[in-house]
């Protein structure tokens, strides 16, 4: 099964993708980062094969999904996500959530616990940083003054090992970020000012994994913080990988998704 739709939810049109079994395998459903699109996920799909049905799709304002008309909030971005898992009729999924794609999950888990049976956080905090409503006010402001093509530019340096952006290894997903509108990713930034999800962390009640890149900055450490506050969470570096490890080291990545999804 591999199979483009259009799903019209929340006022906006949503670029889906599902792929996998036709059969009555476990769904699982991915939800991307800021800047990136669906096809950030190529190569976990590619390794899942037929033993699941997958759901991607681009949040709000990115890839083939349609702009909001203003700025948006995890509310929005979580119902969005319960909106198609309605749409396909997914009572249950295995989510996998990347960066921004952890506080949307964090939100479902909040609101529909039991709409979710195994949970994947990768590279994603349960709260706004210190100091990130700031930086991420300065990243709107860049896109809308400078454009795109610089957000990419400081997100790639910031996600990727310079070996692997010299190797031209990093360049579709600088690719992806660039195309991103303006508008689209402004209003996904300034979700990403204010959030906190913290109290949700001892709610869960569904085996969960924790997946980060060793090299992402202080995220190891705030992941690990994460994980304690998780009854039963296991946490996982990614060696020499940054902000996006599914990219970055994708084997290791599968190796560690595949073993905890089966």
């Amino acid at each position: 099964m591999t199979e483009v739709r259009r799903v019209e939810a929340n006022g906006l049109s949503f670029r889906c993708r599902l792929d996998g079994s036709d059969h009555n395998a476990p769904w699982v459903v991915f939800s991307n980062s800021i800047g990136t699109d669906l096809s950030v996920w190529d190569e976990q799909v590619a390794a899942l094969g037929e033993r699941f049905r997958v759901l991607r799709y681009d949040q709000r304002g990115h890839g083939g999904t349609g702009v909001p008309t203003g700025p948006c909030d995890f509310e929005q971005l979580g119902g969005d996500l319960v909106a198609l898992l309605d749409h396909f009729r997914i009572e249950r999924c295995r989510f996998v959530g990347l960066s921004m794609g952890v506080p949307t999950g964090l939100q479902v888990v909040s609101k529909h616990p039991k709409r979710i049976e195994r949970l994947v956080l990768c590279d994603g905090q349960a709260a706004t940083a210190p100091g990130g409503a700031a930086a991420w006010e300065e990243r709107i402001e860049q896109a809308r003054t400078k454009g795109m093509s610089v957000i990419a530019d400081a997100m790639i340096a910031r996600w990727f090992a310079p070996a692997f952006i010299a190797a031209g290894k990093a360049d579709r997903v600088r690719a992806m970020i660039a195309s991103t509108p303006v508008d689209g990713f402004a209003a996904c930034a300034k979700a990403l000012q204010s959030y906190a999800f913290t109290d949700v962390l001892q709610t869960i009640r569904v085996p969960t994994v924790l997946v980060v890149g060793a090299r992402d900055g202080a995220m190891p450490v705030t992941m690990a913080r994460m994980g304690d506050a998780i009854a039963g969470a296991e946490l996982i570096e990614i060696t020499d990988a940054g902000h996006i490890p599914n990219v970055e080291q994708p084997v290791a990545f599968n190796r560690a998704l595949l073993g905890f999804l089966q």
